[in-house]
């Protein structure tokens, strides 16, 4: 049985004020997963789930999924925008950290897997983690983002 890939992340929460705010994101896949499932655990215990191939495919062009819109910004940022019922929550990735997780998601690939390309894609979903006692540190830059989105949350 292969390990679950998880790695500590940050990203860049937009909202409709002038400033944003980096925050601390988990990143984990679970190779034993047969749909192939990568999670993003916010730090307020909310984990939003779905397929690889979502995050793979906004690398390279604006796609939707249900609630999550992937997409990619210039050459080196990527946009994560979650829909739910508390609102819209915009997230900006570097992308090579994202490009580092799925390199190392494809690595715990076992031989006779079947590709993500062949399989069903899956539907995002939303939960809440049990453990919300992690905090945020607000930034002390401060870089003004041009034509954001507001993000409610």
């Amino acid at each position: 049985m292969s390990p679950v890939i998880e790695e500590h992340a940050r990203a860049r929460l937009i909202t409709d004020g002038p400033l944003t705010r980096p925050v601390p994101v988990d990143l984990r896949y679970d190779p034993a997963d047969e749909r192939r499932t990568v999670h993003i655990g916010l730090p307020d215990g909310t984990d939003w789930a779905f397929g690889r191939d979502l995050l793979e495919r906004g690398l390279r062009t604006p796609i939707e999924r249900g609630a999550v819109r992937v997409w990619p910004c210039g050459r080196t940022q990527l946009i994560v925008e979650l829909h739910s019922t508390d609102g819209v929550e915009v997230f900006q990735f570097e992308i090579r950290t994202l490009i580092r997780f799925l390199a190392r998601t494809h690595r715990t690939q076992t031989p006779g897997a079947s590709p993500d390309a062949g399989s069903t894609p899956q539907p995002p979903s939303r939960t809440t983690r049990p453990d919300t006692s992690r905090t945020i540190r607000p930034d002390q830059g401060t870089e003004q983002e041009r034509g954001a989105q507001p993000a409610h949350g």
